[in-house]
């Protein structure tokens, strides 16, 4: 899949979330169960739902109980993030698990899924800028410079997608090496974070 396809998924997704502008909304996830799409339009959804979360917790008349609330969400959509990540990464460690690497193939910085995670986020800022390089209750200052910053992300976006393609193109060609380290959260892990552990040995 290139990474314009990717990229319209997640337009198409974030669009969806905005029909109703609700952290609550139910996700309207209309692509086949066991798709590549649908797992992309899932991810995006869980980082949709987050930027808004975020955007609660700032505010500074939200009550400590509230907040505390929106931060537990916020810890496990983190959680939710790094799982669909790896998915994605079993996805292509699949489509490629038979390829053998040229002698002179390298090892990329990161995973094809963390890059399309970044790609993903990249949407979310794009949709936000261009509402904010779009508002007509502020001066002239601003929309130049929020139209600036959305210039920016838009070609961030170019860059981004076309370096996407040329790692997965890459990976094919046995040029680079699909490696994958999984992501080992310690402080969400009952064995490894000291301040759980420490609880549970003590009753």
């Amino acid at each position: 899949m290139k990474a314009a396809r990717m990229n319209d998924i997640f337009d198409q997704c974030i669009a969806d979330y905005h029909q109703t502008d609700h952290v609550d909304s139910a996700e309207n996830n209309t692509f086949p169960k066991d798709s590549f799409d649908h797992l992309l339009y899932h991810k995006n959804w869980i980082d949709t739902v987050q930027w808004h979360l975020e955007d609660i917790i700032r505010d500074p008349k939200i009550k400590a109980e509230d907040a505390l609330v929106i931060k537990r969400r916020i810890d496990a959509s983190n959680q939710d993030r790094t799982d669909l990540v790896e998915q994605v990464d079993d996805y292509y460690l699949s489509s490629f698990g038979d390829i053998n690497p040229k002698k002179h193939a390298r090892v990329n910085t990161e995973s094809p899924a963390w890059a399309i995670d970044r790609l993903s986020i990249l949407a979310l800022k794009i949709y936000h800028m261009r509402v904010e390089a779009s508002r007509t209750d502020v001066n002239d200052e601003l929309l130049n410079k929020n139209q600036f910053k959305l210039n920016v992300l838009l070609t961030q976006r170019e860059d981004l997608s076309l370096a996407i393609d040329q790692l997965i193109e890459d990976l094919q060609s046995g040029d680079r090496i699909m490696k994958v380290y999984r992501q080992m959260k310690m402080y969400n892990d009952p064995e490894l974070n000291p301040v759980l552990y420490a609880k549970k040995n003590n009753g």
